[in-house]
């Protein structure tokens, strides 16, 4: 039998993950609800030897991580060193450091991007970008994430499109993720509801996102891995990732 192809982001549960004992539950709630693979991310103190006796206790799997870009550039051998630990090749950055938010900085980055990322594929690793809204802000005609793809290297810059964000920023979710065909191994389900004239983030199949047009694009584009993150909930965020599970499988995916 094949894996699942959805994960739980970690972020979504970040109160409840402050100390090992509370990741141990945590991961434990997850598997119940009937995740078999999380994204880490906004984990308290704890040593990966620990995390990875939990994670093989409860039978998840870790599919990715969101690991500061700080760490990934001058702690290349430590971060591949866990993330070979836990089984997991792809180590995606959470979001882009305020320093290189202008025109000047996504080029930038663009570039030492691609070489970080050739670091960690040395050693077995995929570097991935998650992105917000802020990237979609335009700098002589081209979008700050445009930048980001079209000035980097192909080969160790991968994408990991957020379509609440995308949807955010006044972008099509679905082309975004056409647009990174053959470099987009992981994306991030959210969905966008409207409350008044608040956009508030909503759990996958509950709001307004185009989840047919989204799903054709990520089959198109070769996703591997779709992950459920809601930063904020209106419930109760272990019942939001249930809802969305639900919802997802309901429309194929498994």
């Amino acid at each position: 039998m094949a894996h699942s192809v959805i994960a739980a982001q970690m972020y979504t549960l970040r109160e409840f993950t402050k100390t090992p004992a509370d990741i141990a539950a945590t991961m434990k709630k997850v598997k119940q609800i009937g995740y078999d693979a999380v994204q880490l991310s906004a984990l308290g103190p704890i040593e990966p030897k620990e995390l990875k006796r939990i994670m093989d206790g409860e039978g998840l799997t870790v599919c990715a991580t969101h690991t500061a870009y700080e760490r990934m550039r001058d702690e290349t051998d430590a971060v591949a060193e866990e993330h070979h630990l836990l089984g997991c090749t792809y180590a995606a950055i959470g979001g882009l450091p305020a320093s290189y938010r202008n025109a000047e900085g996504f080029r930038r980055f663009a570039r030492e991007g691609s070489e970080v990322g050739k670091k960690l594929a040395e050693q077995g690793l995929t570097f991935a970008y998650h992105n917000h809204s802020f990237e979609l802000e335009k700098f002589d005609g081209r979008t700050g994430l445009a930048i980001l793809y079209e000035d980097s290297d192909p080969i160790y810059f991968k994408g990991e499109i957020d379509t609440y964000w995308i949807q955010h920023g006044g972008g099509d979710p679905a082309a975004w993720i056409r647009k990174l065909k053959g470099r987009m191994p992981l994306v991030h389900f959210k969905d966008m509801v409207m409350h008044g004239h608040e956009q508030l983030m909503a759990e996958v199949g509950e709001g307004n996102l185009n989840w047919p047009s989204i799903l054709d694009a990520c089959r198109e584009a070769g996703v591997v891995w779709y992950i459920v993150e809601q930063d904020t909930c209106q419930r109760d965020p272990f019942e939001s990732l249930a809802i969305s599970l639900r919802n997802m499988r309901a429309m194929g995916l498994e």
